[in-house]
């Protein structure tokens, strides 16, 4: 087998398509999550949910954040874990991974000190689940000790950990607080548990399709890793130093590109190396800087146009107002008559989605 070669624009076309982007959309919430293979969880909603976002940025105004919590509370063909929603189906990829956890010393030291705490909350949980957090005793015989935000946090940090076990799920939420249960409630009994090994590889399968084009190996980003290992096929990209992989079912596809708004932790831009190699965009969650320091604004929604990012929005949503207001719109290269249309026709389209008046379009 040689190896596949590729432009950028090639390669871009590949990963925008892999991450439904393209015409024509999808046109139901568990298609999208399956292809997706996850979507990331983020609580910070200065336009809306990023969870939310995503799924609006596939399916469009037909999407309603009802259909998320209906899949994941009452249908359970989704399940959340560490802070990704996935498909129910793949389950079994997880189970082997959870069984093994935890790696770390330290974590394995603290829940056999632990071990009568860990029962109290499985036996709590077994007869009166789905639970709080702040309904849960604390009843450790070692604090969890930490320099963060997590300090003594003996509950949730329990919980956590029973959940990365297999033991806990997240069985839905109260607000923004997760409900806990025992996993056999909320979990189809006799998934079936795929070796780890095997798992893996089928997660770096599963993963290049969802991405199109990636690296074998990467550095460890936060939540869902990025390499792929050696799915696929290899692959270079003309400009760009070294080998890819890529899907050989996305290639010579064709393509019908559209206009989207995403949220800072959509899939396209999450690996922010492939984004600058591949796109050639630079993108920074900026809400972590100082306002005086933000060159994009607090929560800067990257703008994709066919197979190019070309810009960034810095939009809030005021629900008590009833208006989401259009700071800046930012050009990374200037757009033409048509790119503006569609982008201010996108932020139309979204303001409507969030049932809200728009401010600050011309």
């Amino acid at each position: 087998m040689g190896v596949r070669q590729l432009d950028r624009a090639q390669a871009r076309r590949i990963a925008v398509r892999a991450q439904l982007l393209a015409d024509p959309r999808p046109t139901d919430l568990l298609t999208v999550v399956r292809r997706l293979t996850l979507v990331q969880i983020d609580p910070t909603a200065a336009v809306a949910p990023s969870a939310d976002l995503v799924c609006w940025s596939r399916l469009g105004s037909s999407y309603q954040p009802a259909q998320l919590r209906h899949a994941l509370e009452r249908d359970r063909t989704l399940f959340e874990h560490q802070a990704m929603l996935r498909p129910m189906d793949d389950l079994g990829l997880y189970l082997a991974a959870m069984a093994a956890w935890p790696a770390h010393e330290r974590a394995r030291e603290w829940l056999r000190a632990n071990d009568a705490f860990r029962r109290d909350v499985l036996d709590l949980l077994g007869r009166s689940g789905p639970l709080l957090s702040r309904d849960i005793p604390d009843t450790c015989a070692v604090p969890w000790p930490s320099s963060g935000w997590t300090n003594n946090r003996n509950v949730t940090q329990m919980l956590e950990f029973l959940v990365a076990r297999g033991e806990v799920a997240i069985s839905g939420r109260q607000g923004r607080q997760r409900l806990w249960d025992v996993a056999e409630r909320v979990y189809p009994a006799g998934t079936p548990v795929l070796p780890l090994e095997q798992a893996l590889r089928v997660r770096n399968e599963r993963r290049l399709r969802a991405l199109g084009i990636a690296r074998a190996k990467t550095p460890v980003l936060p939540g869902e890793p990025a390499e792929v290992g050696d799915a696929g096929e290899p692959a270079v990209v003309e400009g760009v130093p070294g080998v890819w992989r890529v899907d050989p079912a996305a290639l010579g596809q064709p393509f019908t590109g559209r206009t989207a708004l995403l949220s800072p932790f959509d899939r396209l831009v999450h690996d922010r190396v492939r984004l600058e190699e591949i796109f050639e965009y630079e993108y920074v969650l900026e809400m972590y800087k100082p306002k005086a320091n933000r060159r994009w604004g607090y929560f800067a929604l990257p703008i994709l146009h066919g197979d190019r990012l070309v810009g960034k929005v810095d939009a809030t949503a005021d629900r008590r107002r009833g208006t989401f207001t259009v700071h800046a719109v930012h050009e990374d290269v200037p757009f033409t008559p048509q790119v503006s249309r569609a982008v201010h026709d996108e932020l139309r389209e979204l303001a409507s989605w969030l049932s809200l008046t728009p401010e600050g379009l011309r």
